[in-house]
C-alpha cells in the first residue's frame, strides 16, 4: 500500500532539508493520491523534472518510483515550468514540489528509475 501523497510530500521536503536544500510545495495537488512532480533548480537556474514513473511496472504499484522527465535531465527553468504548467492543465490534482539545491541533487535514490 502507498503512502499518501500529502504524508510523502512531507516526508520528502524533510529529507531534503536534513540534507541542506531548500524546498516548498509549489502545487498542492489531491492529499490523497495525487500525482506528484518535482523539480529540482540548480544555482545556475538550470531545473529538472521528475515525474511519476509510467503505471504497470509491479514495483510502482507499491513504492513511489521517478524517471527524468527531460532527456538532458537539466533544461532552462522557463523550459521546466512550461511542461509543469501543461501537466496542471491535463490534471488539476498535481503537487509540484519545488527543491533548491546549488548541485542539484534530488534525494531520491533508490526511488529513480533511469
Amino acid at each position: 500500500m502507498r503512502l499518501k501523497s500529502e504524508i510523502w510530500v512531507k516526508a520528502y521536503l524533510r529529507r531534503c532539508l536534513y540534507n541542506g536544500a531548500n524546498g516548498v510545495i509549489a502545487r498542492h495537488g489531491d492529499d490523497d493520491a495525487g500525482a506528484i512532480f518535482i523539480k529540482i533548480v540548480r544555482a545556475d537556474r538550470m531545473a529538472a523534472v521528475f515525474s511519476p514513473a509510467p503505471a504497470g511496472l509491479e514495483e510502482v504499484d507499491i513504492d513511489r518510483r521517478w524517471v527524468p522527465r527531460f532527456k538532458s535531465e537539466f533544461v532552462p527553468e522557463a523550459e521546466a515550468d512550461s511542461m509543469l504548467s501543461r501537466e496542471a492543465s491535463f490534471d488539476s490534482d498535481i503537487w509540484v514540489v519545488e527543491i533548491e539545491d546549488r548541485e542539484g541533487r534530488h534525494f531520491l535514490g533508490d526511488e529513480l528509475m533511469k
